[in-house]
């Protein structure tokens, strides 16, 4: 890949997979009836990106800036509400180099667990992940590491990209992608593949309408940054690299409730035996909720993006 380019479309995203392919998992896709997820006149397909390496589809873009960017003597610095720091620690380990990561006191226990298990050394501190993102810039100028941003950086969308590049190779026939937001590196990846070619929908928790905010003032603004979701789905604001393509190629958004997530987290496990996260769950949401109202045999594809979460206790 040119390492000049800015560009971040088909063919940035296709060589970025061809360079990250090695170190991750391609995730399966399961298929079901609609009506068992309150769609029957569509047909549902679910991306597993939950049983990718590190339990969540953040790996794709760790690997992405760890592969494509030059890692200086210091190693890697990265905030993160959990997913990513455990994406980034495992990336950091499998590399062979050193990692810090930031998080904020409201990352799940899963994911803390994650990060300390890949050898990562952890800073718990702050509330929110604007707090762990300047504790780590922080750390970054002061110690010349190589800041790898959860989403608004190119090769991090490059790698979340892919990710859809997959998904077409195995259901090449959907209509719709529903992908849950955050700080939009999923989906600005995502949509940077598809360019219009597929329908792709914005799922976010009312309390989190980072994207929502942003496409209503027309750029990215604070938003608030919370609900059950909040360590994966509310970085406050929607990143600058995201937006731009977020506002030519995202068809829609949609805002769900924190109950109607974590009913959709009861529905995956009761139905296909999935352990998703909230912020894996809330696409689903959109769909269970109706937030998302399929048209007759539409073909639907949702992402499950994570599953680092303790939602299911085994000892019982």
């Amino acid at each position: 890949m040119n390492a000049t380019s800015n560009r971040i479309d088909r063919d940035t995203i296709a060589a970025t997979y061809d360079s990250i392919r090695p170190h991750i998992r391609q995730t399966p896709v399961v298929s079901t009836d609609g009506a068992d997820f309150n769609a029957a006149d569509a047909s549902l397909s679910f991306k597993l990106e939950l049983l990718q390496h590190a339990g969540s589809f953040k790996t794709r873009g760790a690997f992405a800036n760890l592969l494509l960017r030059d890692v200086p003597p210091a190693g890697i610095v990265a905030a993160s509400g959990g997913n990513h720091g455990a994406a980034a620690a495992y990336a950091a380990m499998k590399r062979g180099v050193t990692a810090k990561i930031f998080v904020p006191s409201i990352s799940s226990p899963a994911k803390i667990a994650r990060i300390r298990s890949y050898g990562a050394d952890l800073a718990v501190g702050g509330e929110r992940y604007a707090d762990a993102l300047a504790a780590s810039e922080i750390y970054r100028q002061a110690s010349g590491a190589l800041g790898v941003h959860a989403f608004d950086q190119r090769e991090t969308l490059l790698g979340q990209g892919t990710l859809a590049l997959e998904l077409e190779q195995q259901r090449p026939d959907i209509d719709t992608l529903l992908v849950g937001v955050g700080g939009g590196g999923l989906i600005g990846g995502i949509a940077a593949w598809h360019a219009g070619r597929v329908k792709v929908v914005g799922v976010e928790p009312e309390l989190a309408p980072t994207l929502t905010r942003a496409l209503a003032a027309g750029r990215p603004v604070d938003a608030e940054a919370g609900g059950v979701a909040a360590d994966s789905l509310a970085p406050k604001r929607i990143g600058e690299l995201v937006f731009p393509i977020a506002q030519r190629h995202v068809a829609q958004v949609v805002l769900v409730s924190d109950e109607a997530i974590r009913e959709a987290q009861r529905i995956l496990w009761d139905r296909l035996r999935i352990v998703a996260e909230p912020g894996g769950a809330a696409a689903t949401a959109a769909i269970l909720s109706r937030r998302y109202v399929p048209k007759p045999g539409e073909k639907i594809a949702i992402v499950i993006s994570g599953g680092n979460t303790t939602a299911v206790d085994f000892e019982r």
